[in-house]
């Protein structure tokens, strides 16, 4: 079985992407199981996902549906960095000549919109502030600032979903270290019975945040774009932003807003990096 794939990447977020539109292409099962092998940078192409670009459901008035699988091969709701990049291949493959399209995801509808000739602005939908909507355990409402217990360190996290579960610590400074040395204990915390993305958090200005992330079924990745929202959505409830931030992640730049209507707005780059052929 071989595979014609599209490597893409927003924001050094890389995604290998498979056109499940074609009647040539594998089905979603198989890709699912061969997610380890392909995402493997040293045995595959090398990723931090594979999305698949599939019909809308029946009877829908969306364009498309979005899936996407993690390099452990489990799945994922939704992908920030992903879906932008989503965006790019099906007006590149003239699957539509819409400037804003509606692609189905596990965390719901999102629409979508070219900016120029890279970038794409994505209604992110309203966030979900209840340890309900992450999920985590203990007594219902908010999480905001709230100290849990990990690897020996007290950590105070503010949890966000953002369809797929968040949770955010501030830093004075925020370095590898931190993130590496706190990212996979609290990916696991018992607290989180999903697991959960995991972000540091450094403040630069009222509208001007830097973060790093460790991702759930992904590890240390460059960039997150749900989790830049989230980060962003935190930043404010805690009271060290406004409501719109310039977002510094280590692959690059991300625009978030967050409305007065409640929905959260990504606008960032993404683009094709190379296309090719893999037999499994």
């Amino acid at each position: 079985m071989t595979l014609e794939f599209t490597k893409m990447q927003g924001i050094g977020n890389d995604f290998i992407v498979a056109d499940c539109l074609s009647a040539t292409t594998l089905s979603v099962e198989t890709l699912q199981q061969s997610a380890v092998r392909l995402c493997d940078r040293k045995f595959g192409i090398g990723s931090d996902g594979i999305i698949l670009i599939l019909p809308p459901n029946d009877n829908s008035d969306n364009d498309f549906t979005m899936r996407m699988f993690n390099p452990d091969g489990s799945e994922a709701e939704m992908c920030g960095n992903g879906i932008r990049c989503f965006a790019r291949f099906v007006h590149a493959k003239g699957y539509t000549t819409k400037s804003a399209i509606r692609v189905e995801t596990l965390a719901g509808v999102k629409i979508l919109e070219l900016v120029g000739e890279k970038s794409v602005k994505v209604d992110m939908g309203k966030p979900g502030l209840n340890r309900a909507d992450l999920p985590m355990t203990g007594e219902p409402g908010t999480v905001i600032a709230q100290q849990i217990e990990v690897d020996g360190a007290t950590v105070s996290i503010t949890g966000v979903s953002m369809g797929n579960p968040h949770i955010v610590f501030f830093e004075g400074t925020v370095t590898e270290n931190i993130i590496n040395h706190l990212g996979p204990p609290l990916e696991v915390h018992p607290l989180f019975p999903r697991r959960t993305n995991v972000h540091a958090v450094e403040i630069i200005h009222r509208d001007e945040i830097k973060m790093l992330t460790w991702e759930r079924g992904a590890g240390r990745t460059l960039a997150c774009g749900t989790g830049a929202c989230a980060c962003a959505v935190a930043a404010h409830l805690n009271g060290y932003t406004g409501r719109s931030v310039l977002v510094h992640l280590a692959g690059g730049d991300l625009w978030i807003d967050w409305e007065q209507d409640g929905s959260v707005y990504m606008t960032g780059p993404a683009e094709t990096v190379f296309t090719g052929t893999i037999t499994l």
